[in-house]
């Protein structure tokens, strides 16, 4: 038990310099928050109630705002409490729990991305198997695989994390990361796994990355052949296109400004780099979806038509 870390509060250093606006910062938030949850949840439940909506697009479009609300629940609702405490503390349980979250939804988000290509891919590419690869079996079996994967490599992370002896307690951000935590571990620990196993998750995240590239590569390269296979394209495969794109930009941006970024910057932009991943993609997502997948559209255009009769 010697390795047990005696630190048992983290202190969240990143809201010092904005405290003097908090209650406009408190409203915008949860109003923020609302919108993630209305349109995230509005997404859900019509492709769970609509059978038409029961095929593997939809469902993976299901499990994928899901997840927006997995990630922005690891974060909004703590960050509100904050806001109007005097000190923005959490405990040492609570905040391996949030670095978890927030790592987890960041991966899920990119295997999702990755599963939803495939699927694509298969329907514009394969148009002939696509019905005898994407049952409802194999459907299941790559959603299980775009959660489990990230939640067992954070969870080994998590372990890991939890073995350092901490000389340090204060995080300079607004919400809790595996890698500061790490950081703040006494130079006698031995940090060796946990770097292993952070440079091992980059390798197969950015694996993800690249066959996801090379489906849309030749997704592409089949619709300049093709009217309807482009039409397809343009209706089906842009919103994914969109998504994945912002989520790469800002999550890069992120992991660039956390590992190499400097701490001369004002506060409050190092706060907005760091939870552009978290502002932009879980409302974005819904809306792009929402207005583009035609069936959706019509579905929420119908749902609205009822509502004004």
């Amino acid at each position: 038990m010697a390795n047990v870390s005696v630190v048992r509060m983290f202190l969240l250093s990143g809201l010092n310099e904005t405290m003097n606006y908090r209650i406009a910062i408190f409203s915008l938030t949860l109003l923020y928050y609302c919108m993630i949850l209305v349109f995230n949840i509005s997404i859900i439940m019509i492709i769970i109630l609509d059978q038409n909506l029961h095929e593997p697009m939809y469902i993976l479009l299901c499990s994928f705002c899901m997840n927006g609300l997995y990630g922005t629940t690891g974060f909004y609702p703590k960050f509100l409490l904050d806001l109007f405490s005097s000190s923005q503390q959490i405990s040492y349980e609570w905040c391996l729990l949030q670095a978890f979250v927030m790592y987890s939804f960041a991966c899920c988000e990119l295997s999702i991305l990755a599963v939803m290509a495939f699927d694509r891919y298969l329907a514009i590419c394969r148009p002939l198997h696509y019905q005898s690869v994407m049952t409802k079996t194999k459907v299941s079996q790559l959603i299980c695989f775009s959660w489990l994967t990230p939640f067992c490599l954070f969870s080994i992370s998590i372990v890991l994390t939890s073995t350092l002896k901490l000389c340090g307690s204060i995080i300079p951000k607004l919400y809790c990361v595996n890698w500061i935590i790490v950081k703040l571990s006494c130079p006698d620990s031995n940090t060796l796994s946990s770097n292993i196993l952070s440079y091992a998750t980059i390798i197969i995240y950015v694996c993800h990355g690249l066959f996801t590239i090379w489906s849309y590569m030749h997704m592409i390269r089949t619709c300049v052949k093709s009217k309807d296979d482009r039409v397809k394209f343009m209706q089906t495969c842009v919103p994914h296109l969109i998504s994945l794109v912002t989520f790469l930009v800002v999550g890069l941006f992120e992991l660039m400004h956390m590992r190499f970024g400097s701490t001369h910057l004002p506060q409050s932009l190092q706060n907005f780099i760091a939870i552009e991943f978290l502002l932009i993609p879980p409302v974005m997502n819904p809306l792009v979806y929402g207005f583009k997948l035609t069936k959706i559209r019509n579905r929420i255009l119908g749902l609205v038509n009822v509502e004004r009769k």
